[in-house]
């Protein structure tokens, strides 16, 4: 059986993160609502941004002097961290729902990078820009001042201010102490690449539960934002020669090879796609 994303699903979200559009201008907020749309085909977004919203606008009441780093800080911990009480889901971790924004906001549960999108809008609506940090196996916001000088949040821990020390220590924890810190692990991604790594995490989390059906639909919004990325499309067309879809998965390998005809497998998927190929033709 054929198996893919709704196409309003992949509609809507293209519409907001399709490559030719300029990546400061992506809404990350309701491209995150929009993907949540993978299991929950009626959510509507305008309540759950009203909420966003309203977290700011209480966070606004909190600022005396707009700017202030540490002030702006302390006025957003206040708010989610005090106040609704939202907080890392450490019990929970790989849960597919701590991806999804709108469980996230109802749960106030929530993985280090949903935490810092959610930290991220409020930020902005209070005049408090951040930038997204993908660190290896952790995600953490940075904010630069007036001055150039940069701020390093862990949203997982309540906001906190870390430094590099810190960074290192969750390296170390996280890695068994076998990845060194690097100036590059704490670059600013794009929001576009803030997005692919949700969908990413999400992907992990559907292929350990062997949830196939839904792996290929995070796949499909992947290469919504990344048309050309190879490995995506050799992975979808796995995804779809498990789920019957032969044709699709022809279309892909062979797909695949045209993108990279010099990669390492490359013969191996040819050869994949003329048995498949072959296959098709018995089966008619």
């Amino acid at each position: 059986m054929k198996s893919k994303s709704k196409p309003e699903v992949i509609e809507a979200f293209a519409e907001l993160v399709r490559p030719e559009i300029e990546d400061e201008r992506i809404d990350l907020p309701k491209a995150a609502l929009t993907f949540a749309r993978i299991e929950y085909p009626r959510l509507e977004a305008a309540a759950y941004l009203r909420r966003i919203d309203e977290l700011g606008e209480r966070a606004s009441r909190k600022i005396t002097e707009t700017g202030d780093p540490a002030e702006s800080v302390a006025a957003v911990n206040e708010v989610l961290f005090a106040e609704e009480m939202f907080r890392g889901n450490t019990a929970d971790y790989y849960n597919p729902l701590n991806s999804f924004l709108n469980d996230v906001l109802d749960r106030r549960l929530g993985i280090p990078i949903t935490l810092s999108l959610l930290y991220m809008e409020v930020g902005r609506r209070i005049g408090f820009p951040l930038f997204g940090v993908g660190m290896p196996g952790h995600f953490l916001l940075k904010h630069y001042d007036v001055a150039g000088h940069s701020t390093l949040i862990d949203v997982f821990e309540g906001g906190l201010i870390v430094t590099e020390e810190d960074c290192q220590r969750k390296l170390n924890a996280i890695w068994d102490g076998q990845l060194v810190m690097q100036p590059q692990f704490l670059l600013p991604v794009t929001r576009r690449q803030m997005l692919t790594r949700m969908l990413n995490n999400l992907k992990t989390i559907y292929l350990s539960q062997r949830n196939f059906r839904k792996t290929l639909k995070v796949v499909d919004l992947i290469l919504v934002s990344y048309p050309r990325s190879p490995e995506d499309v050799k992975q979808r067309a796995v995804l779809r020669y498990n789920l019957d879809d032969y044709r699709g998965a022809l279309a892909d390998f062979e797909e695949y090879v045209r993108m990279l005809p010099d990669a390492s497998d490359a013969e191996e998927i040819k050869q994949t796609a003329l048995s498949l190929r072959r296959s098709m033709a018995m089966m008619n």
